[in-house]
């Protein structure tokens, strides 16, 4: 068993999911445009070499109750215009500050519904990126697509775009889970779309369900899960909901309908790892599992994943990412900046001066140091002190140091079978890796400050 009711209610605490480090509450006003241009050029003789891009489509014909995500909806055709304008021009000026030798590897849509707007501004974009990057020959370039706005002809212009893999956002097979949290059902059967995308030549597909949803029921999950697993796609998430009203007002009205609870959840997140890794999937990270044969599997093996605001990636293909879009964040080596989150603001920001950074956060090396520690616990459940000693070029007596180390502060993990530690190596088994986030939380040294509101780590 990966889950035990007395652990649920021992670790289910508030904590950072550790998208980045510090956390995106850390971020702060002080960070401006030219701090901005400064990271950028700065990013150009820092680690990684290779360039990752995220666009952001904010738009969506119908809000999900539930999304966390920067997204509007009410928008028009010349408002569209305009931020796709400001978009590319965004595009533009970042570029002309970016080395020309280093090679884009990634880019990725995310939104919003980026498959609801016109498919001619998504060619104009790819086009810019084309115009501006030196794409590698084994790019990844991905979208999240909502099958509710996904017909056959779209699957057929994004292959024609350039694009090589499509996330699509099922969240639930259930009509009335969906009606819940106010999303529309897909028009073509699931698995019509998933043969069409196959089909067309992709290289890769993955499914997104979401649990913990209103009306999900552990039966009912376990049927999506099996549902999930006939599609035989390469990868499939399963994202642990995150209720949190006070900062994400719309998901007050899911309170009047009610959640599973933290034990039904465990137990979802417990039944859907057996099933997946029954049918031969890997469990990448927290939420993601793979065919052994992918990308995501081999850089665990090696452990070499790693992952970033837009999810798991390699070491060997992922890049520094440079956002384009409202409320967008990059993610250089030295600092994070998040673009303004409306999107009129961002549009006469960028017209104004091309760029339109509302915060962002510069690291120092003992971030860094912590960073690369929490992403190998998240990613590889896994870290040697020895590693990130030589990769940062100091003694594994200065990375104890600067994380605060002490063997004891992990003796609850250790007598709950959750970790071992031996020579300077810590390795989470395979029943800890639902308390990754708590276990993380014990390398960071910022948890004390307690700054902004977080979900349950489980």
């Amino acid at each position: 068993m990966l889950t035990d009711k007395r652990l649920v209610d021992k670790y289910n605490e508030s904590g950072p999911r550790y998208t980045s480090y510090p956390p995106a509450t850390f971020f702060n006003e002080y960070f401006g445009e030219k701090e901005y241009l400064d990271a950028v050029v700065k990013s150009n003789s820092e680690r990684p070499e290779n360039i990752s891009v995220y666009i952001h489509v904010p738009f969506c014909p119908q809000i999900c109750h539930f999304c966390g995500c920067t997204t509007e909806t009410g928008f028009s055709r010349p408002f569209l215009e305009r931020y796709i304008d400001a978009v590319v021009k965004e595009i533009q000026l970042v570029s002309s500050n970016l080395d020309t030798k280093r090679k884009l590897t990634q880019i990725h849509w995310g939104g919003g519904t980026p498959n609801s707007i016109s498919y001619k501004y998504i060619e104009k974009i790819t086009n810019t990126l084309k115009d501006k990057f030196e794409f590698s020959d084994n790019y990844e370039m991905a979208i999240e697509c909502n099958p509710a706005h996904l017909e056959f002809r779209h699957i057929e212009l994004l292959k024609k775009f350039g694009f090589n893999r499509i996330s699509v956002g099922i969240q639930d097979f259930r009509d009335d889970v969906l009606e819940a949290i106010n999303r529309r059902p897909s028009k073509r059967s699931i698995e019509d779309i998933i043969s069409k995308i196959s089909d067309e030549g992709f290289s890769g597909t993955n499914i997104d369900l979401v649990y913990g949803l209103p009306l999900q029921t552990v039966e009912s999950f376990r049927d999506t899960i099996d549902r999930a697993i006939e599609l035989n796609t390469d990868r499939i998430v399963t994202f642990s909901y995150a209720h949190v009203p006070s900062v994400i007002p719309r998901q007050k009205v899911l309170d009047n309908i009610g959640f599973p609870s933290s034990d039904e959840k465990a137990q979802m997140y417990e039944e859907s790892y057996q099933k997946l890794i029954e049918a031969g999937y890997v469990s990448i990270g927290m939420d993601h599992y793979s065919k052994p044969d992918d990308e995501f599997a081999i850089a665990l093996r090696e452990k070499k994943l790693h992952r970033n605001f837009q999810g798991y990636c390699t070491r060997e293909t992922t890049g520094q990412v440079y956002g384009f879009g409202a409320s967008s964040i990059s993610q250089l080596d030295s600092a994070y900046s998040q673009n303004i989150k409306t999107t009129s603001e961002y549009i006469q920001s960028i017209e104004k001066s091309g760029l339109a950074v509302l915060r962002g956060y510069s690291l120092n090396k003992n971030e860094k140091i912590i960073r690369h520690i929490i992403n190998s616990v998240m990613c590889n459940y896994y870290v040697d002190f020895n590693d990130v000693a030589n990769y940062f070029k100091v003694s594994v007596d200065e990375v104890k140091e600067i994380i605060k180390f002490s063997e004891s502060n992990f003796d609850d993990f250790i007598s709950d079978d959750l970790l071992t530690i031996n020579q300077n190596k810590i390795k989470v088994k395979n029943q800890g890796r639902l308390f990754t986030r708590n276990i993380s939380m014990r390398f960071d040294p910022l948890v004390e400050k307690n700054i902004g509101t977080y979900s349950k780590t489980i």
